[in-house]
Parts: structure tokens; sequence; C-alpha cells
């Protein structure tokens, strides 16, 4: 496997070819990553679910993403590895850039940030300043208070618009990838297209350019499994044999199927 860049991913869209992105947390299953070659790790503030144990993802702090990204980053040298920046770090541009910089310090090479048009001028500030960003909008874990609870986003017309608006802003301001979570397959599908920036999906439907899984779901190991994922290792009882097949089944189309997505 060769090392990953913003120019492999892009070419990947550009292509029609989609690629696989995962989350991890430690050095074990980083390398173990790398060798079923993962195009994209993120180091997820899903760790405060799947590692910490809180109920949420708000109380993972700044510490706990630099040393989660430093051991990730330690253990696989060939996959892109984001970093999700955790609640209330980039409440301001002046936090973003500090945060952010700490972050590709400890070994990332690109932060993810969740929110729409209000952090423009954040990514546009990290974009200018050699910092890839990655956004993040639909369902956004750490505004689950503010959205009711975990629902799917965009179903509505004023609601898919507004998705869409915030994609097509965060593009102009610099980012180079977006993840879309718990959409409607329909409105991922249009906003692959119209975005030039490779689109992650998780619960988007099998259209978008890349899919992310939760390493935990997809391994089976989390105690309440989403609709989104598939339980890889229950077919292979192998954790490199589950990465492979995920990997492979990402590029081929094989997942996600209609039955992971929302209408």
């Amino acid at each position: 496997m060769k090392s990953v860049t913003i120019n492999t991913l892009n070419n990947h869209k550009a292509g029609g070819d989609k690629f696989p992105v995962i989350t991890a947390y430690d050095s074990a299953f980083a390398h173990q990553i790398e060798l079923a070659g993962i195009d994209v790790i993120l180091v997820g503030d899903s760790l405060g679910n799947v590692i910490l144990g809180y109920s949420s993802t708000v109380p993972v702090t700044m510490d706990d993403m630099l040393h989660h990204t430093g051991a990730v980053s330690r253990g696989n040298s060939k996959s892109l590895i984001i970093a999700d920046m955790p609640f209330m770090s980039y409440a301001t541009e002046e936090a973003t850039l500090a945060n952010a910089a700490l972050l590709m310090q400890a070994g990332a090479q690109m932060v993810k940030v969740e929110g729409g048009a209000w952090l423009e001028e954040s990514v546009f500030s990290l974009s200018q300043r050699g910092v890839p960003v990655c956004g993040h909008l639909g369902l956004t874990p750490q505004s689950f208070n503010k959205l009711g609870g975990y629902k799917v986003q965009g179903r509505d017309d004023e609601g898919a618009e507004l998705i869409l608006r915030d994609a097509k802003i965060l593009q102009e301001a610099g980012a180079d990838m977006l993840v879309l979570e718990c959409v409607p397959t329909n409105l991922a599908t249009a906003i692959t297209k119209v975005l030039d920036i490779p689109v992650i999906g998780i619960g988007a439907g099998p259209n978008t350019d890349a899919q992310v899984l939760v390493l935990y779901d997809m391994l089976g190991f989390s105690p309440r499994i989403p609709k989104f994922t598939r339980n890889f290792l229950a077919d292979t009882n192998s954790v490199q044999l589950a990465l492979q097949a995920y990997a492979d089944a990402v590029r081929s189309g094989d997942f996600p199927q209609a039955e992971h997505g929302f209408k």
C-alpha cells in the first residue's frame, strides 16, 4: 500500500473509485488497518463512546484526542489520518487554529469539524495556513442536545436545502472532504454529484464517494449496532479478515446496501 494523500482521494473521486474509511483509536488497530489497505483512518471523538464509556462525544477533550491521534499515527504510516476536533475546541477562529495545530503536530494529516456556514471563516483560515479540513454535516453528534437526539437530518425540503447550501459553503471555504451522516440517500447522492471534493457517507446510502464506519461497530463489539453498519467479523472470525472484507465491500459497492440508508 502506497501512502495515501489528498491527491489520492481526489483521484478516486474523479475516477469513480469508492474508498474505505474507518475509525481507530490506538496503535495496534491502526497497524491492522494499514495491513488491510484501508485508505483513511478517522481518529474519531467516538472514542468517548467506545473507549471511554461516555454516553456521548461531548465530554471528549483535546488531551484525549491528542493522546489517541498520536497512538494511531505511530501505528500507521500509509493511511491518511483525520482527527476530530472535539466539542467546543473550534468555537472561535483563534481556538480553531491553535487546537488544529496541536492535532497536526500529534500526527493528524487533516482535521474534522462539525457544522455548516458558521464555520466558513475558520475553514478558510485553516486552509490558508496549510491545514487540510474535513467538514461534517447531517447528524452532527456533538450537537445532539440541540438536535433533540440522534435523528436523521434533511428529510424535509428545508432541511435538505440547508445541508446542500452548507456543503457548498464549506467547499468554497477550502474544505478538502465532507462527511455526511444520517441523511436520506437521495440527498447524499445529490450532494456527492454537486461537490468536487470527496464525500464520505455514514448512514447516507451507497452513492457517496466513500464510506466510514466506527471500528467497534463493524466488528460487532458495540452493545448497540446502528442500522447503517454491518458486522464484518461475524463472517470472517478474524479482525484482519474483517477489515479486508470491509474494504473490499466498499470498493466493490457491496456495502452499503439500500437497507443501510434512509429514505
